[in-house]
């Protein structure tokens, strides 16, 4: 009797002490902690890394030529809304350059591309003039565009275009500002990555070939019948590449992504950069990152091996909150982003201002920009604005 007395007696003491750790623990569960634990790991199976070899190079240097794809959420929304919804095809929408007069929803490639198709690529200005007097909101359009500068180890550099906006007008200006439509000229930029077939990423692509009508162009394989006759039609001569699902090299130190997704207003697939930079790391850069911030680096992790096995920076849009408006859901993105040890961060575009200034919350490390040319906040990296990953700019 004794002795059983003597095994379950607790003192209150010790009673009250586990008590109180039982309930932090189980508050600390109820607030979602343990999902950002190292405890979690413990019932996941190991990922198996494939460590393909894709070189290295010595620096990688962004210049946001323009994040602005368009200037008012609420009049976007309100033409996506009033043409029926995000899964409509963008080529109905009626949206410029591809406006036939016919107003919102009503709207084809075809009946579009035939008021213009005759002054591609050359008189973008007439081209433009034509298709606002025809079109659904076109003072609304703007575009993404950014200047991808590679140094090689031997200390050759390399120039790259993401995607070339939307706007003839405002992608031609945003060009001549950074002084792409030179670089262009000049055959300085070897090729165009297009993304994905998005308005606000692909549309304005004659703005390229007005200046350079055969650079080499990548775009991910998935486009659709639309998208592939407006490459003829924007103007196009040169080496078109169909970028397959997975991993592409494309210079030492260089590789795209295809993320085989469907992607809203009946768009397919997605092309981000990895670039992997001697001594410091992964360097990860997005148009859109419709696949999101998560795939986009556990891909990384799981397909390619990479200096210091450290995921140094990332540069562009990662589609937390491209409207401005805030869900409880998105902070969980904005606590994961957290866990991969990113040393730089440069976001803009479908980020979010909103999200941005949460980032700068956590103190993660993101560079802040200068809110020049139309950008509306300081918080993220604006028109106009760059990024040096092993290199000062």
């Amino acid at each position: 009797m004794s002795e059983d007395k003597g095994k379950n007696n607790i003192n209150r003491r010790d009673f009250f002490k586990g008590a109180a750790m039982g309930v932090l623990g189980g508050t600390a569960l109820g607030m979602g902690l343990y999902s950002y634990s190292p405890w979690r790991k413990s019932y996941f199976p190991e990922v198996k890394r494939k460590m393909t070899d894709i070189g290295a190079c010595k620096s990688v240097k962004v210049t946001n030529i323009s994040e602005t794809s368009w200037f008012k959420n609420a009049t976007l929304m309100g033409d996506i809304k009033g043409a029926g919804g995000l899964l409509v095809n963008q080529y109905s929408y009626n949206w410029p350059p591809f406006g036939d007069g016919t107003g919102l929803s009503k709207g084809t490639y075809e009946k579009g591309i035939a008021k213009i198709k005759h002054l591609l690529p050359n008189n973008l200005e007439e081209a433009w003039a034509v298709t606002e007097k025809l079109s659904v909101s076109p003072e609304n359009a703007g575009g993404f565009a950014a200047l991808v500068e590679v140094e090689e180890l031997s200390g050759k550099k390399r120039k790259f275009l993401l995607d070339s906006g939307w706007s003839y007008k405002w992608m031609d200006e945003s060009f001549k500002r950074e002084g792409i439509d030179q670089m262009l000229k000049n055959k300085e930029i070897e090729a165009l990555i297009v993304s994905h077939e998005h308005f606000d990423h692909f549309w304005g692509v004659p703005v390229t070939y007005k200046y350079d009508p055969t650079i080499t162009t990548y775009i991910p394989d998935g486009f659709y019948p639309e998208g592939l006759q407006y490459i003829k039609d924007a103007g196009h001569k040169g080496k078109l590449i169909k970028v397959k699902a997975g991993l592409n090299p494309i210079i030492p130190g260089l590789a795209t992504f295809n993320f085989p997704v469907p992607i809203i207003c009946r768009v397919y697939g997605e092309q981000s950069i990895y670039a992997n930079v001697k001594d410091l790391g992964l360097v990860s850069i997005t148009g859109c990152c419709h696949f999101g911030i998560i795939q986009f680096s556990e891909t990384a992790f799981r397909e390619i091996g990479y200096e210091k096995n450290q995921l140094y920076g990332i540069y562009g849009g990662l589609h937390i909150s491209p409207f401005e408006d805030w869900d409880p859901k998105y902070d969980d993105l904005v606590i994961s982003l957290g866990k991969y040890g990113f040393q730089k961060i440069g976001c803009n575009h479908c980020t979010g201002v909103l999200c941005a200034k949460k980032f700068i919350e956590r103190g993660y490390p993101v560079q802040k920009g200068t809110a020049r040319h139309r950008t509306p906040d300081a918080a993220y990296l604006g028109n106009g604005d760059k990024i040096g990953f092993g290199i000062e700019v």
